[in-house]
């Protein structure tokens, strides 16, 4: 992640407190989380999504935690019944 702590909670910054090496870590190399946090395609637009990377077998962070956009989307719309066109609200 970019975020830092300003200088003036440097008290609190575990990552200077304790010398924590920075770490860059890579998505797999078909995962889509990107795309997805930029609104650039829906989490079942994914490759992966459904398939490799599901809640047991998360491989990017968006299924990791049971609040990312594509844990949310498996548990909750991927079932989902389509609304029927008769009860659709009008934009």
């Amino acid at each position: 992640s970019g975020v830092r702590l300003r200088e003036d909670f440097a008290a609190f910054d575990a990552e200077r407190i304790f010398t924590v090496p920075h770490q860059r870590v890579a998505d797999p190399g078909d995962c889509q989380c990107a795309e997805v946090l930029k609104g650039l395609i829906r989490p079942p637009q994914c490759r992966l999504f459904g398939t490799a990377c599901t809640p047991q077998t998360p491989l990017g962070a968006l299924m990791v935690s049971s609040e990312g956009a594509c844990a949310a989307h498996y548990r909750y719309a991927r079932h989902a019944a389509p609304v029927a066109a008769s009860t659709q609200v009008p934009a």
